[in-house]
């Protein structure tokens, strides 16, 4: 396992799975979640700004978002950033405070969001097939390795891949597990 090729290809893959987890966190599950903020960009003064930058972010009783910006002159601009967002939950301006309430999921809401994970974590393996595949070409085009350690190094390359493959099962049934856990 001191290969080079594994090396690179357990990094890229590594890099693979987190994408994924941060895919995983930004899926409602019915509870508060400060994840579910990531990716939205409020136009601060004329810069796209993430929201955890500019204002702090906490949990209220399980099923509330509180955010309380820095800078109170931004609760609008915050406002109408969560509004145009794909969250679909309008915050509710307390004067410098914003809170979200997050609603239960319905059953039907939750196996829409459990197919939403699994289309997630079916690209999710499509990504570390693929850098398997280009390791694997690597190895094929590498002239100075011999024929039986290529072998070797291409059936070690299996191995990590099923290892990762393994993996984004495990996050993705875990997740769902959560999403229909009422």
């Amino acid at each position: 396992m001191d290969n080079i090729f594994i090396e690179i290809a357990n990094e890229k893959m590594e890099n693979a799975i987190a994408a994924f987890q941060t895919g995983l966190g930004k899926v409602r599950t019915g509870r508060a979640n400060p994840n579910m903020l990531d990716g939205i960009m409020v136009d601060y003064y004329g810069t796209p700004t993430p929201i955890n930058q500019i204002a702090s972010i906490s949990i209220q009783e399980g099923k509330t978002i509180v955010i309380k910006p820095f800078d109170r002159n931004s609760v609008k601009d915050i406002e109408r950033a969560i509004n145009a967002s794909d969250l679909s939950l309008p915050p509710q301006n307390g004067g410098d405070v914003l809170r979200i309430t997050v609603p239960s999921l319905t059953e039907e809401t939750r196996k829409g969001f459990c197919k939403d994970v699994d289309k997630m974590a079916e690209e999710a393996k499509v990504a570390v097939r693929n850098i398997r595949r280009e390791v694997n070409e690597e190895i094929k085009k590498d002239k100075t390795i011999p024929e039986d350690f290529s072998k070797n190094y291409l059936e070690d390359i299996q191995k990590e891949t099923d290892k990762y493959i393994a993996k984004v099962d495990e996050l993705a049934k875990a997740k769902q597990k959560e999403i229909m856990t009422i």
